[in-house]
Formats: C-alpha cells, sequence, structure tokens
C-alpha cells in the first residue's frame, strides 16, 4: 500500500510538471478569471488595508461581502454598505459567488457560447440578454451600467451607448475560446466594455485580452507577454505598465525599504496613482480605485509578482482592498492563460467556486474548445 501511494504521488507530480495545453489554458483564462473575483467578493471597496488584514488575516478561501466587517464595506465617497445586496432581486451574495465584473464575464461567454462563430462581438445581439440580466442582477450594478440602459430605452444607437468612464470593465476572460485570431479578440475586448468608452478603459482591457491570448497561443512567461504586448500599445498603456514593473523590481528588493514593509503591495499600488479629491468624505486612493490609471499597473504589478502562484495573486489582490474586483479578472485572465486550470486550487475551485459548472459548460460550447469538451 506504501508504494502504491508513493508511485501514485510521483505520478501526480510528473503531470503537475508537464505544460498545460492550450485548451486548458483557455479553460483556465475564464475560471481564473472568476476565482480571482470571487475571492474579492468580501474586500470589494474596503478601501482600508490594515482593516482588511485584522479581521481577515490571509484571505485563503471565499467568503460573503463583508462577512467579517458587519456585512458592509467602506467605500470611499459611497460610505459603509454591501455593494453585493440582491438589489431586491434575491439574496445577497454568499461565499464563493461573484462581484458584477464576475457576473459580466459569465454574460458575455453565455452571449458567446450560443452564437455562431464570429470576427466580431454584435452589441446589438447582446443587448437584449444584456437587459434581461439587469432585471435579476443581484450585484452591484456600476453608474455607466445604468446610464447605458437608459440610453438603451431612449434608442440611442449602439455606436453613442456607455458613459466616459475611465473604469476598466473588462468582459473578455471567455473569449479566448472564441477567438482564435489575437487582433479578432482585441476588438471583441473592446466592444464587450460598450458601457464604458473612455480611451484608457478601453486600451486597458484589449491590452490584457492580448496578454492572456499570446499566454494561451505561446511559450512566454507573463512578464515577457506585458512588455511583448505593451511595446505595441498606447503610450499610456506603456507608462504604466513600465511604472509597474519597476514597482515589482523595487518591492522584491531585499535592499529596498518597500521590501521590508508589512504592507508591501498596499502601499506598492497606492504609490502608483494620485489621490482623487472629488469632493466626498475622503479622497480615493486611485492605484485601488476602479481607474484604469490604477487598476492597469496594480494588475500587472501584482501579475507579474505572484507569476508562478494563480491563488497567491489573487489572494494578495482582495487582501490590497479597494475595487480589487477590477483587477481580479485581469489577474485571473492573465494567470489562468498562464497556468491553466491545473493552477487554481482544489479549495478555490469545483464544489467551492459557485459558477464553476455553469463556467465550464460555456466553455464547452465555444468554437475553439467544443472538440476538446470533456477532456479535462
Amino acid at each position: 500500500m506504501h508504494r502504491f501511494l508513493l508511485l501514485a504521488a510521483a505520478a501526480r507530480a510528473a503531470a503537475a510538471a508537464d505544460p498545460p495545453t492550450k485548451e486548458s489554458k483557455m479553460r483556465g483564462a475564464m475560471l481564473g478569471a472568476l476565482v480571482a473575483d470571487a475571492l474579492s467578493l468580501a474586500t470589494h471597496y474596503e478601501y482600508d488595508a490594515v482593516k482588511i488584514r485584522k479581521f481577515y488575516g490571509a484571505i485563503d478561501r471565499y467568503y460573503a461581502p463583508g462577512e467579517k466587517t458587519g456585512g458592509e464595506t467602506h467605500g470611499v465617497g459611497w460610505g459603509a454598505r454591501n455593494f453585493h445586496n440582491g438589489n431586491g432581486n434575491g439574496p445577497a451574495k454568499r461565499a464563493g459567488e461573484n462581484t458584477d465584473y464576475g457576473d459580466y464575464t459569465l454574460l458575455v461567454a453565455e452571449h458567446l457560447a450560443g452564437s455562431p462563430a464570429s470576427s466580431t462581438f454584435d452589441v446589438a445581439s447582446f443587448i437584449p440578454r444584456w437587459q434581461e440580466a439587469l432585471g435579476a442582477w443581484r450585484s452591484w450594478i456600476c453608474t455607466q451600467t445604468k446610464q447605458t440602459y437608459q440610453q438603451v430605452q431612449r434608442g440611442a444607437p449602439v455606436a453613442q451607448l456607455g458613459g466616459n468612464s475611465n473604469a476598466m470593465a473588462m468582459r473578455s476572460a471567455g473569449m479566448l475560446g472564441y477567438y482564435e485570431r489575437e487582433d479578432d479578440l482585441a476588438k471583441a475586448a473592446r466592444a464587450a466594455m460598450f458601457t464604458h468608452r473612455e480611451a484608457s478603459a478601453l486600451d486597458g482591457g484589449e491590452f490584457f485580452a492580448r496578454v492572456a491570448h499570446r499566454l494561451v497561443h505561446g511559450s512566454a512567461t507573463p512578464r515577457e507577454a506585458v512588455e511583448a504586448v505593451a511595446a505595441d500599445s498606447s503610450a499610456f498603456v506603456r507608462t504604466k505598465v513600465a511604472q509597474a514593473l519597476a514597482k515589482v523590481d523595487e518591492a522584491t528588493d531585499p535592499a529596498s525599504e518597500l521590501s521590508r514593509e508589512p504592507f508591501v503591495d498596499d502601499l506598492a499600488l497606492t504609490s502608483m496613482a494620485r489621490l482623487w479629491e472629488v469632493g466626498k468624505s475622503e479622497p480615493i486612493k486611485v492605484g485601488k480605485a476602479s481607474p484604469t490609471e490604477g487598476t492597469l499597473p496594480g494588475a500587472v504589478y501584482l501579475i507579474v509578482k505572484y507569476a508562478d502562484d494563480l491563488a497567491a495573486a489573487a489572494r494578495a489582490n482582495a487582501e490590497v482592498g479597494g475595487d480589487s474586483a477590477s483587477r481580479a479578472v485581469a489577474i485571473g485572465q492573465t494567470l489562468g492563460a498562464y497556468h491553466g486550470v491545473e493552477g487554481i486550487p482544489d479549495k478555490l475551485g469545483k464544489g467551492a467556486l459557485v459558477e464553476w459548472d455553469r463556467a465550464m459548460a460555456l466553455l464547452d460550447k465555444m468554437p475553439l474548445l467544443a472538440t476538446a469538451a470533456g477532456e479535462l
């Protein structure tokens, strides 16, 4: 019996040493995004990292929104509240469910899974499904989504939909199994962000889609993919990526003061963007908020620093707080595309992530995965 256990352990180790298949990477991109997002649910919009550590310690499992802080988180300018309270459409989100970022990711994947293969993402055909979903939405509904919904009701043309928000509303994780060409994926990623049409937000969403595509279809490391995509991106993206990579180098240098700080990741993220005086109760630390000027370098920092461990990156992200879900989908999508499904620990996977089976079923219907359905 002892010999059998040793042989079984050796077999598992050998399997783990094999690089993930392309199919596993496609699935990992979406499931990684959902896992990282669900892990951020407890602290979504809690901006105090000291408070997060005091109440949660290491966030290594799923929690309900504000589970250890009375069911509320401290959204700067919005006050303490439960941001995922069901909206009157059902119970508040529970541990293992997703924020609005994860819900959008699933909704886009659901639309693509029921659509014939195409090189474009048709916003007009997506809108009826989106309207229906919003009628039962149990997550936070962002201002831009509300505004766009009103525009649709007034009959605004698709090309004129959305608000000029610089929040990086990424929804592309499931697209890796649908679009084979990188340029098609990039265009679709931008189109799916139709509620947000500010340039930096769209550039950020496209950037992470391209990084994930190169990780799925190539052999680059996350840092190599980030650097390669940034080199061909807008000046904004290049500047923010360079800022993030320099901060990773500083935070991992034992000789630096930052590396010895107990809240090193929190300080790293907040140091990469300005304070945002919005005339409310206190300034927002943009490095931890939804604007792409903070979300993009923050996500890149956590992706590169924790490149070898998807779960560690997702935990670190949740422990920083703020609009952690905006970074989570980028982090999970990127590292999921690198490590594949195998990179997701069992305790965060099937049976723990509420939407695991639904996500797998949707991925089975994607054109690039349909022939491989049931292999994983």
